[in-house]
């Protein structure tokens, strides 16, 4: 879906370059967008209002459980007993594994918290002091964990809303708890995270997920990629009719390529926007307008 729509934005500049290249050369052959009347172009606008436009940043995401720890065996002796087996969820204080020792004693090696068992050895083992009797996962709550650009962490901040869709389809709601002050000297961005309650230990360790962190609104307009120009400058805008009914090119910026059309700023609040002819008017040019 995102592939597409980088295609079709693609599209929407590459256009206007190429009616820019050859405008030259079709200028004249073009009388149902302009007309000539009193030596004035005529153009149809269109009157736009900015509307409340809600922004996110997406950004790939991992989940990460909460604490994983290996529970070693605090003296010498042989595995005689394990309380548990692979992928078990054990409560805290679960004896995971009996050691017998050389008096016959038994030293019982317990889970610190509770959690899911990812590794056990097997009865019959014999493990020396330190060595790992088991490995341990905690799954509620669960982390998931993104990479902020650095152009971007200023939009960022602790509480705003998250929304998450994991690579199964499943979508979670939440919040972003977890802001790094500290860019990453490898990939340059941030690290933020986003805890999540799993009673149930659906949400695996490891999986990918999209993440969109929902930032601060702002004003935009919803307009036309047909309308789009580039200047002599190469720059990507919009042409509008200031007072006094002229022409005038204005750079924008794309926040979002949608079905319904372009989420952009850089325009005022309250704008006319010429919709066709645009192509064929010049900066300061006086101009018929016909609004629709």
């Amino acid at each position: 879906m995102k592939l597409t729509q980088n295609i079709r934005l693609s599209l929407y500049i590459l256009i206007p370059i190429l009616l820019w290249m050859i405008s030259g050369f079709f200028k004249n052959d073009a009388p149902q967008q302009v007309i000539e009347s009193n030596d004035l172009f005529s153009v149809q606008t269109l009157l736009s209002k900015a509307q409340e436009y809600q922004p996110y940043i997406k950004l790939k995401a991992t989940t990460k459980s909460e604490k994983r720890i290996n529970v070693k065996a605090k003296t010498s002796g042989e595995v005689v007993k394990i309380g548990a087996t692979q992928g078990n969820y054990v409560e805290k204080n679960t004896v995971l594994c009996s050691l017998g020792v050389v008096e016959l004693n038994r030293t019982e090696v317990k889970a610190p918290f509770s959690g899911y068992i990812e590794k056990i050895v097997k009865p019959g083992n014999f493990l020396e002091r330190g060595q790992v009797c088991a490995t341990i996962i905690q799954l509620d709550p669960i982390s998931f964990v993104a990479g902020v650009p650095e152009y971007d962490i200023n939009k960022v901040r602790v509480n705003q809303n998250v929304f998450v869709e994991l690579v199964t389809g499943q979508k979670i709601e939440g919040k972003l708890t977890f802001v790094s002050k500290s860019a990453s000297s490898d990939t340059r961005t941030f690290s933020v995270e986003s805890q999540i309650d799993n009673p149930e230990g659906f949400i695996k360790d490891g999986l990918t997920a999209e993440i969109s962190i929902e930032i601060d609104s702002v004003k935009a307009h919803k307009i036309s990629p047909s309308i789009l120009l580039l200047n002599d400058e190469g720059k990507l805008g919009i042409r509008i009719v200031n007072e006094g009914n002229l022409a005038n090119f204005v750079e924008i910026i794309i926040l979002e390529d949608s079905e319904e059309g372009l989420w952009v700023t850089g325009i005022s609040d309250n704008v006319e926007i010429i919709i066709q002819g645009q192509g064929f008017v010049e900066d300061g040019q006086e101009v018929i307008t016909n609004p629709i």
